[in-house]
């Protein structure tokens, strides 16, 4: 998808049980180029790059799970680009790579002539950061089309993700398309409007009614995500 500032290429990838979506954003401009939580395909971003003619400059990490992180020292490696992740994220599991930079809700990160604004919205960890656009945001595991990241893993706080999904609902335009890290039967690129009148987490509006639903017991599975 392009937009006058920039172009989005997504891209599906598998390791075993994990199905990820990584997204490329290119700066129309400059041809710099960031890759969002770059995961098992490295040569489906390394093709998308070449077929853009675009450098990879910036890696944006929403948080640091290993299905998000997987391909970070490969393209430092090749590109030596400058790496983002949330500040309390570093602190709280220590990750660390080369380049690496912490940033903070309301941080921006200029790539080219394309303004990328950070959102920290924990809950399924303590500093899962969501990347703003003009027309995109990605989410990362904090929202996807059917629901939200689970809570119960360490760092976890469903209370935490409630507030999250509130400041979304607060801060971003209803048109803007998010594009979460999975999708469990809606393709990403849905606009907010239609979360907010079809995703159950953002149709409970009692935190403590949430908290319960979020943690309830008898899930299908450790993945469920409703």
């Amino acid at each position: 998808m392009t937009t006058s500032e920039y172009k989005v290429i997504s891209i599906k990838s598998s390791y075993e049980a994990f199905i990820n979506y990584s997204y490329i954003v290119v700066d129309e401009t400059t041809r710099e180029a960031a890759v969002i939580d770059p995961s098992w395909d490295l040569e489906a971003i390394l093709d998308s790059l070449e077929a853009e003619q675009a450098k990879l400059t910036h890696i944006l990490l929403t948080h640091s799970h290993t299905d998000h992180v997987h391909l970070v020292g490969a393209l430092l490696d090749r590109f030596n680009p400058q790496v983002y992740m949330g500040g309390a994220e570093i602190d709280f599991f220590r990750y660390h790579c080369k380049n690496l930079k912490p940033i903070k809700d309301r941080d921006a990160v200029l790539m080219g002539n394309t303004l990328i604004s950070c959102i920290n919205t924990p809950g399924h960890t303590p500093g899962s950061i969501c990347y703003s656009l003009t027309n995109h945001i990605f989410t990362g595991d904090t929202l996807f089309a059917e629901g939200c990241g689970i809570c119960s893993e360490r760092g976890g706080d469903p209370g935490a993700m409630y507030q999250s999904l509130q400041k979304i609902r607060q801060q971003i335009n209803p048109s803007v398309r998010v594009y979460p890290a999975h999708s469990f039967g809606i393709e990403p690129g849905q606009t907010l409007q239609m979360l907010l009148e079809r995703n159950i987490y953002f149709n409970i509006f009692d935190e403590e009614q949430f908290i319960a639903f979020r943690m309830r017991r008898n899930q299908p599975d450790a993945k469920s995500f409703v």
